[in-house]
């Protein structure tokens, strides 16, 4: 049988990382890691860098840093997915972003070129606040954010991976869009109170406007083009458009999303939120 060949871009990332390792334990694949200091390299910005790592590709997991909905990304997407239809690949998989308009721009993109293709949209990861932004807040015990009533079905990044691989894996899953989404809804209070009980510490969430939000993240000196996604997230995604919750986890996975609880209990006891 004919080994396939699976490029994975952002292999380092939250979802690139677990599916990558998820595939490892597959007959029959050779994964290839899509990074800047992977042994082939790959950089968004570095156009010359794709033709080299698409060669002998039969499947690619998009991931596109930092955000889908950046100015720079629906170029970056047309270019690379033409090249990647043209040099032979057969499928790719996109992480999109659940109620970004700008993120479904990038999907048509790839409907367009892609011989096969399917979009795997997600809610926020439960990992943003173990490997990403909120991690150092969540150790300093004090988790000041905007839009504190909003509800968010929280994903993890496991269930987002399994799916992701089951769509590489099986030709069922061509032509599919998926909407990831958690089993239930959370504030971002609450889900600090859930990591405060499985971590067995005092964390206090204070909401605060999205000015004064922008206004810290610039006290902290964060990069502007990091301030314009943060922004972007809070002020357009947050807006309660993604306030329900699907069941494709169950379609695709035949059980249900992890629960936050869940995620936090097993996190915690990695110690990733010891002080």
């Amino acid at each position: 049988m004919k080994n396939t060949t699976i490029l994975v871009l952002g292999s380092n990332g939250k979802t690139g990382r677990r599916v990558a390792e998820r595939l490892e334990k597959i007959k029959n694949v050779e994964i290839r890691l899509g990074s800047r200091n992977d042994k082939i390299p790959f950089d968004w910005e570095k156009p010359e860098t794709w033709q080299k790592i698409l060669e002998d590709v039969d499947a690619v997991y998009i991931t596109f840093q930092p955000d889908l909905a950046v100015p720079a990304a629906a170029y970056s997407i047309e270019n690379f997915t033409r090249l990647a239809t043209k040099s032979g690949v057969q499928k790719i998989i996109l992480l999109s972003g659940r109620g970004e308009k700008e993120a479904q721009v990038c999907e048509e993109i790839v409907k367009k070129n892609a011989k096969n293709w399917t979009i795997v949209r997600a809610s926020w990861f439960n990992q943003n606040f173990s490997e990403s932004f909120f991690l150092d807040p969540v150790l300093a015990g004090i988790v000041a954010l905007p839009r504190s009533e909003a509800l968010e079905p929280f994903i993890d990044a496991d269930d987002i991976a399994e799916v992701v691989t089951a769509s590489l894996l099986d030709d069922k899953h061509n032509g599919q869009t998926y909407e990831l989404t958690g089993p239930r809804l959370l504030t971002f209070e609450q889900a600090i109170n859930e990591i405060a009980i499985a971590s067995g510490r005092n964390i206090t969430f204070q909401g605060l406007s999205l000015a004064e939000y922008i206004g810290m993240l610039r006290e902290y000196q964060v990069p502007e083009d990091y301030i314009w996604l943060i922004n972007y997230l809070f002020e357009q995604v947050l807006d309660g458009r993604n306030s329900s919750i699907t069941s494709d986890i169950e379609k695709v996975l035949g059980r249900k999303a992890k629960d936050f609880s869940a995620y936090a209990k097993e996190t915690a006891t990695t110690g990733i939120w010891n002080v």
